[in-house]
């Protein structure tokens, strides 16, 4: 932030990685099954098809497959990190955790590691508490990791919300560096957290453990979510702006959660984003949830968008409702 004082940390991407399963589910596909068009989701959507997890795919294989490519991505391996968080709302199990799962796969067996829920905001949280454990000193090195199965969750007969979603992950290692304290460093320069648990019912998922012990469906108010997800945006991203003492014309690149076209399109307008600074890959991959901005992320920067010294904001909106916003230089 630009009152910091020199000498400040900040929490610096190493290392990015991404992981998408084979099978991919289009829009045609969905038409022999459900009485829907490829014209009528696009054109609602923007998304043209979504990957799903094969049969022996859990959610921490994916997170597996993504935290190994960044890693390599980074040049580290394993003994290197000392911290490892996988925002999901898709585990494997009630418990263990995917983190420990992921950590035990990596043959890591040292720091910590677990689990944040914060649905579609969960890899923006778990981007934000990774950068608070790096900054206060204690951890040196995370891996945040954004997994999910969210076709195990979908009825795959409500054609309003299982068109939505698809299967993914995407990993990002951080390290704790030394800037200089201002909006010019490198790292994660801010971030801005919010909830209001009062819109429960507009996006939940009808089970869970403690209430029908059962998995349950996703279920979701389709035009209350639109409704309130631009204004939500909005508020996370100004403070960010706020706070750095930049604005959208610092901006390099806009990555949003890929969950609607029509949101990212409404947002980049309300906040005065110039559309070709948008990273739009919601057509690829559907709403994968807290895996869809680190698999945005990935796509812009292996095909030469994305580039060190770039300014990136990072914001998603969720069920509960969460929201967040991150503004990092690359």
């Amino acid at each position: 932030m630009t009152d910091a004082a020199p000498g400040k940390l900040r929490s610096v991407v190493l290392g990015l990685g991404s992981y998408l399963p084979k099978r991919i589910v289009s829009n045609f596909d969905l038409e022999k099954v459900l009485e829907t068009t490829d014209e009528w989701i696009v054109q609602r959507t923007g998304i043209r098809q979504r990957h799903v997890a094969a049969e022996d795919e859990p959610t921490s294989q994916l997170g597996l497959y993504a935290a190994r490519a960044a890693l390599a991505d980074a040049g580290l391996t394993a003994a290197d990190l000392d911290l490892v968080i996988v925002a999901t709302s898709t585990p494997d199990y009630t418990f263990p955790s995917v983190a420990t799962q992921v950590q035990a796969a990596l043959g890591m067996t040292h720091g910590a590691a677990f689990d944040l829920q914060a649905v579609c905001s969960g890899f923006v949280y778990a981007l934000a508490t990774a950068d608070k454990f790096l900054l206060s000193g204690s951890h040196k090195r995370a891996l945040v990791i954004g997994a999910e199965t969210f076709s195990r969750l979908v009825d795959w007969t409500d054609r309003t919300t299982c068109v939505l979603f698809g299967d993914g992950a995407g990993a990002v290692v951080l390290e704790a560096q030394h800037g200089e304290g201002t909006a010019r460093d490198r790292g994660v320069l801010t971030s801005h957290l919010r909830s209001d648990g009062r819109h429960r019912d507009k996006l939940y998922v009808d089970g869970g453990p403690s209430t029908t012990r059962t998995v349950g469906h996703l279920r979701m108010a389709g035009r209350e979510v639109f409704r309130h997800a631009v204004g939500m945006v909005a508020d996370v991203v100004t403070e960010a702006f706020r706070a750095t003492g930049t604005t959208a014309a610092d901006l390099d690149w806009f990555v949003p959660h890929q969950a609607n076209r029509r949101i990212i399109d409404a947002s980049a307008e309300k906040l005065g984003i110039a559309p070709g600074k948008v990273v739009i890959t919601v057509d690829l991959h559907g709403n994968t949830s807290a895996a869809s901005i680190p698999l945005a992320l990935a796509v812009a920067r292996d095909d030469g968008r994305i580039k060190q010294g770039d300014l990136v904001m990072i914001e998603a909106m969720g069920g509960g409702f969460t929201w967040a916003s991150a503004l990092i230089r690359w």
